[in-house]
């Protein structure tokens, strides 16, 4: 194995390591802040905000991470009838093409949740400063996407390596 692909292997490894521990911390915080918004509404009839605001883009952050590491093991949503029409081989060739595609899409939808994230922080109120850094979520979460998709279009030769 190169150097590169040895590299890319690398990358690629602590990548899933990253949106394993992003995903499930997100996971756990959204599970302690519900139960903490619904344990200080009715036994102390006393509530935050911000902690509904919080739990939403948990909530996105966690499906990003989530649909990252699912097309990372090919578990992603595929058009099954189709991939039951098409013959192994020619389903082999297709992986590469179809993987810089997606990471092309994946990369476009990043160039505008970009431009949105830039729109709302242009015009925020100040006391919307919170929702406007934790929506970077969205862009990050097609860049960690796009990331997923270039690298298995470059890996999809190599050995498997867990």
């Amino acid at each position: 194995m190169s150097v590169q692909e040895n590299l890319i292997l690398t990358m690629k490894n602590k990548l899933i390591q990253m949106e394993k521990f992003i995903a499930a911390t997100s996971l756990l915080l959204l599970l302690i802040l519900s139960l903490s918004q619904v344990i200080l509404r009715n036994v102390f009839e006393l509530g935050f905000s911000d902690i509904d605001v919080i739990s939403r883009h948990l909530v996105l952050f966690i499906t990003f991470m989530g649909a990252a590491l699912a097309c990372e093991n090919s578990q992603h949503i595929k058009m099954d009838f189709i991939n039951s029409l098409l013959d192994p081989a020619l389903k082999q060739k297709l992986k590469q093409p179809l993987s810089i595609v997606s990471g092309v899409i994946c990369s476009i939808s990043l160039w505008y949740a970009l431009q949105f994230w830039l729109d709302e922080y242009r015009y925020a109120p100040a006391n919307e400063q919170l929702a406007l850094y934790l929506a970077l979520v969205v862009p990050l979460g097609f860049f960690t996407l796009s990331l997923h998709f270039f690298l298995s279009s470059f890996t999809l030769k190599l050995p498997k390596s867990n």
